[in-house]
């Protein structure tokens, strides 16, 4: 089985629980892109801490606009998955999407609310849960956001080889 169907296949064992799926496909892609907050809970085992830190270090450089950074973290075969659509390389992602993500970021607080990590061999997968803000015609928008990464030891550094982010707005709590 090649690399590629061999993550799916973890990745789709592995990942339980409800995906949030993306109900309006024009609004902006959303990513998280903090470290564990003190208000997130976090499993991580041990083992995954590594892979946890690429992520971390991903997110980070794409929020600051770093793409070269961001891009360091990429296997070069990243199969990114968002909306319904697909870039299937480091370099389709960087010459594009990128872009609109790094400047949709700088204006968004990223609240972490969940992480939970998982070890199979040099596999490890990380899913994120958070809350968005941001402000969109002037009136503050909160959103939730999942993040589910597949990362791959490679010798001995630790690359990104799929990604997929799913966003909706946060309907507001509900009046007596």
């Amino acid at each position: 089985m090649n690399r590629i169907a061999t993550a799916t296949f973890l990745l789709l064992a592995a990942v339980t629980g409800r995906t949030l799926a993306d109900d309006n496909a024009s609004k902006p892609h959303v990513h998280e892109h903090t470290t564990a907050a003190a208000s997130a809970t976090a499993d991580v085992p041990a083992a995954a801490r590594d892979a946890v830190a690429a992520v971390e270090r991903f997110s980070a450089a794409l929020s600051a606009g770093r793409l070269e950074a961001a891009g360091a973290e990429l296997d070069t075969k990243v199969l990114i998955l968002e909306s319904g659509g697909a870039e299937r390389s480091a370099a389709e992602y960087l010459g594009g999407h990128a872009k609109s993500d790094a400047a949709f970021l700088k204006g968004v607080h990223v609240q972490l609310m969940h992480r939970t990590a998982r070890v199979a061999g040099d596999l490890v997968w990380v899913a994120s849960e958070s809350e968005l803000h941001l402000s969109k015609d002037g009136n503050p928008v909160t959103m939730l956001s999942t993040e589910t990464m597949l990362v791959q030891r490679t010798g001995t550094a630790w690359k990104i080889v799929h990604i997929h982010w799913s966003s909706r707005t946060k309907k507001p709590a509900a009046t007596n």
